[in-house]
């Protein structure tokens, strides 16, 4: 998977790992939203990060109810954080971190454990 076909999860992994030197996180392949293998993956991620602020490169995990059925990846944008996402529907954009959260009902952000 490359630049021109990324998921919401391939785009969060890749821009953590080449433009903010983290640790490149596994893939997954592509899971249908919300599947049970989704949310498994999920969980199994989430235990090895922590939870945190908005901050560069951290993952913003996007929840309806307890399913997470999205992400983005927090990026620093003229001095001001934002989230970095991409879908079908808009395709690769990035949203002012105020505007990513008013638009889902519930956001978490994840970091790397220190």
């Amino acid at each position: 998977m490359g630049p021109d076909a990324y998921n919401c999860w391939g785009l969060a992994r890749s821009v953590r790992h080449e433009v903010y030197g983290l640790p490149l996180l596994p893939e997954y392949g592509r899971h249908v939203q919300a599947s049970p293998q989704a949310q498994r993956d999920y969980r199994f991620q989430a235990d090895l990060l922590e939870e945190c602020r908005p901050e560069p490169g951290a993952i913003a995990a996007v929840f309806r109810g307890q399913l997470c059925i999205h992400v983005g990846v927090v990026i620093e944008v003229e001095g001001r954080l934002a989230v970095l996402e991409t879908n079908q529907l808009s395709g690769c954009r990035w949203l002012r971190v105020p505007d990513f959260e008013r638009r889902y009902l519930r956001v978490i952000y994840y970091r790397d454990r220190a």
